[in-house]
């Protein structure tokens, strides 16, 4: 593997420790405020097929014998523009954004930055081109096609969960 998608990985891997360092942070903030956890063993699953997804794409990528550059460029570009989405998501939620689905009753309804355009910029605009552009940089294409679709299983109940838990608790947010 080329010296620059190591430094890739490794930088992916930092990016996404980190945000669940903050994410850690806010959970705990908004939890001793009152707030609660909704579907905690559909946010673990989610959790582990990310960390999966990461694993199987990296070893994928460590073992192709015949990386595609331009691909892997391609991969890099989703993968940046993912992270500034996220960037975004964190700007207009700030401390309510978290990995899990933790609902506080006087949460309001945001719809500032991206959220003005997308229901769910953080897993549209995010996760999934994060995912993409991860496969992609790695010429991870059997990741892609098999690891991604089994990720948007429990991403897709995520999403179910989350409109429901924000519809009981926030006006107008049908």
């Amino acid at each position: 593997m080329p010296t620059f998608l190591i430094v890739f990985v490794v930088l992916a891997f930092v990016w996404r420790i980190s945000t669940v360092v903050v994410s850690t942070r806010n959970e705990r903030a908004l939890k001793a405020s009152g707030a609660r956890e909704v579907g905690g063993p559909n946010s673990i699953l989610l959790a582990l097929s990310h960390l999966a997804f990461y694993i199987v794409a990296t070893v994928e990528g460590a073992r192709a014998l015949d990386l595609n550059l331009e691909v892997s460029a391609v991969g890099i570009v989703i993968y940046i523009v993912s992270a500034l989405a996220l960037v975004s998501v964190l700007r207009s939620l700030g401390r309510l954004w978290t990995v899990k689905i933790i609902i506080d009753h006087r949460q309001p309804f945001v719809q500032s930055g991206l959220f003005r355009w997308v229901r769910h910029p953080n897993y549209f605009l995010n996760i999934i081109p994060e995912l993409v552009g991860l496969a992609l940089a790695l010429n991870a294409f059997w990741t892609l096609i098999v690891g991604l679709p089994l990720y948007c299983i429990p991403l897709f109940i995520r999403i179910r969960q989350e409109e429901a838990a924000m519809s009981e608790v926030i006006p107008g947010y049908k």
